[in-house]
Parts: C-alpha cells; sequence; structure tokens
C-alpha cells in the first residue's frame, strides 16, 4: 500500500534507482531537486533530504528562487515511487509557470493511479493549511497529468507561454 512520508536518506538506494529510470537530465517535478544538490554520497543525499524538511518551516530560509514548500515522497515500503510537493505560496515563476503542486511518479510505477491517489492527499493538507484554491500546471501533451488534474477538479484557466515553454494552467478549489 503507497504512503506519504518525508523524505528520508533511508530511501537512497531506491530514489538513484528511480533518477536512473528518468535518466540523467529529467526534471522530476515535485521532488525540489537543484542544481546544486549533491545527491551520490550518502552524506549529500542526507543533507538534501534535510533541506526538504526544513523548507516548510516558514520560520526557515529557503534558497534564492524558492518557496517554503512541503515534500513528500510516494513510497511502498522501502521502495520510492515518485514525489509530490505543496508549495505554501507563490512568487512570480509559480504562478506563471509552476503551480502550488508538483508532482512525478518513477516510470516504472505510473498507471497505477499514484499521482491521483497523491494528489487527493495534498488536496486534503492545503485545506488543513487554509488555502482556498491550488494552481497545478503541466505541458500540453502531458495527457497523464492532465487527467490528474481534472480528476482532482482542476479548471483549465488557460495556456500559455511560460520561462519553461507551454503550460496548461488549472485552478482547484478546495
Amino acid at each position: 500500500m503507497p504512503e506519504l512520508i518525508a523524505p528520508t536518506p533511508r530511501l537512497h538506494g531506491s530514489w538513484t534507482a528511480a533518477q536512473e529510470e528518468w535518466g540523467a537530465d529529467a526534471h522530476m517535478d515535485g521532488a525540489g531537486l537543484g542544481s546544486d544538490d549533491d545527491v551520490d554520497s550518502p552524506e549529500g543525499f542526507a543533507a538534501w533530504t534535510e533541506k526538504l524538511r526544513r523548507y516548510q518551516d516558514r520560520s526557515a530560509a529557503v534558497d534564492h528562487g524558492r518557496v517554503h514548500a512541503t515534500y513528500w515522497w510516494i513510497a511502498e515500503g522501502d521502495t520510492y515511487l515518485g514525489a509530490i510537493d505543496l508549495r505554501h505560496y507563490l512568487n512570480g515563476f509559480l504562478l506563471d509557470a509552476g503551480g502550488h503542486i508538483g508532482y512525478s511518479v518513477r516510470p516504472s510505477a505510473r498507471r497505477r493511479g499514484l499521482a491521483t491517489w497523491a494528489l487527493s492527499e495534498v488536496l486534503h493538507e492545503a485545506r488543513i493549511m487554509g488555502m482556498d484554491r491550488v494552481l497545478l500546471t503541466c505541458d500540453p501533451g502531458n495527457e497523464g497529468s492532465v487527467r490528474t488534474i481534472e480528476r482532482g477538479g482542476g479548471v483549465l484557466e488557460d495556456v500559455r507561454e511560460t520561462l519553461i515553454g507551454p503550460k496548461r494552467r488549472y485552478w482547484i478549489t478546495l
């Protein structure tokens, strides 16, 4: 049975295997991985997971360009299946292109409904935080994300060109 867990160094091996499935240059939405993060060494990976956990503390500073966010990993036992994050507020970039919630599921775990399930869980967390609506975005050709967002109640606002390419922008009222 899958569960949402806080990022943990315990899953380093499984996380690395998932990253290899995506490929070295792939962006894993919702994972919070920055270009300066060392995820290869156990020490670097532990430091990165600690930073992700610290980002949810609104009194702590976050890296430039980032916002406070809560990160979860989708896991089944000791297997990392994907990630999802809830950004507590939007900066200009997130309002245009990134949204409040990002998620990704490793290729070998797709088509099991994990993204839809995880989104539902995180929408509940957003309600608890007092949010009244959240923005989600996806690439126009990403039919899996379109279905996930629409199943979660997403209403398409627009499709626009952004700094990172065209994006479908959906709002979910909570």
